[in-house]
Formats: C-alpha cells, sequence, structure tokens
C-alpha cells in the first residue's frame, strides 16, 4: 500500500491535465488531492467529476479540496481544508464525509484539526520547496513533533523526494505528499517508484 498522497497544480503541468491524473491514478497512490485553489466552485465541480471517476477507475482516493458544497454535491466522501475553511464547516457538513484532512504549520495547528474531526492532517512545509522559494523547511523536527502530538495520521509535505523521503518517515509520519515533482516529471511511474517505501 502506498502512503504517497500527489497534491494537484494543473498550473504547473505540461500535458493535458487528466491525461496526467491518469498517470498518476495508474501509480495507485494512497490518493490524490485536488487542489486548485483559483478555480470557481463551477468550474471546480465540472473537474472534480472527471478526476473523480479516473480515480474510481482505479481505485484510487479522490480528496476534494477547498469546496466542501461542491465535494457534498457530488457525492464525494473526502475533503482536504485550510484550516480556516475547516473552523467554519458546520457538524452538519462534516458529517457528510469519511476522510476530512486539513493543512497544518505547527504543533497547535495538529491538535485543533485534530479537535475539529480531522481523520488525517497535512503538516510542512518540510524542506525548502519550489513553492515557497526563500522560506526554509521546518525541518524533520517539526514533523516529528507534530507526529508526537496527534493520534490522526499525518503526512509530510514540501520539498520532499526521494533523497530525503526516508527522514519523513523516521520522523513518524504516516507518509508524504508530492506535488510539484509529480506534476512536472517526465516519468510519473519511475517517480513514483523512487519515492515507496
Amino acid at each position: 500500500m502506498s502512503d504517497l498522497l500527489c497534491v494537484t497544480n494543473r498550473t504547473l503541468c505540461r500535458e493535458d491535465f487528466l491525461t496526467r491524473i491518469e498517470r498518476i491514478a495508474a501509480c495507485h497512490p494512497a490518493g490524490i488531492i485536488l487542489r486548485e485553489k483559483d478555480m470557481n466552485p463551477e468550474e471546480y465541480k465540472e473537474l472534480a467529476a472527471a478526476v473523480m471517476e479516473i480515480c474510481e477507475q482505479h481505485g484510487v482516493r479522490c480528496i476534494l479540496h477547498n469546496f466542501p458544497d461542491v465535494a457534498m454535491s457530488l457525492q464525494a466522501d473526502a475533503i482536504h481544508l485550510p484550516l480556516p475553511l475547516l473552523r467554519e464547516l458546520s457538524q452538519e457538513k462534516k458529517a457528510h464525509f469519511t476522510d476530512l484532512g486539513a493543512s497544518c504549520h505547527s504543533v497547535e495547528d495538529a491538535l485543533e484539526a485534530q479537535a475539529l474531526g480531522c481523520t488525517y492532517i497535512t503538516a510542512g512545509h518540510v524542506f525548502e520547496t519550489d513553492c515557497k522559494k526563500g522560506l526554509p523547511g521546518r525541518g524533520p523536527d517539526f514533523l516529528r513533533n507534530v507526529c508526537a502530538a496527534v493520534d490522526i495520521p499525518v503526512y509530510g509535505i514540501g520539498g520532499i523526494d526521494a533523497d530525503n523521503i526516508a527522514l519523513v518517515r523516521d520522523a513518524g509520519a504516516n507518509g508524504a505528499c508530492l506535488m510539484s515533482s509529480l506534476m512536472v516529471s517526465e516519468n510519473v511511474t519511475g517517480l513514483m517508484k523512487d519515492m515507496e517505501k
């Protein structure tokens, strides 16, 4: 079973986005988080429906992002939210989701996300990354502290590659998130294999 969560960013993609999703899904990651925050809800819904179909064909978990109402309308059972949106999500809406995730940047964030009902979290950014140029990574010790503080699965995110993923696992994380590398790689299968345990 893969311990890799794939996070999308279609603006980095050098080929047809759904073709890229198909390639990623064929590698059977732990899940694909459809993170396209610049879209409006209608655009996102159309894209999400197509991505959910691809994921279903491959038996891969599709986790929608940022648009809980869209997720509910598509009968998606997994959503990942930034903490400010998670705080606003009603208990009634939370009940629609089997998997509820949040992006955390501190031990305090992680504890709050757990208290708000998250079934897993991402924690980062662990290493320096192109997405956050010039900002040093918080490091494996940060990740270790987050993992020790909560009882739910933690996935490290940010600048993680084949050379440093062992540090993420050693810190106690359940797995790692890949974003930029998966969107631009010319060999998705090779990249995923390099990152697997």
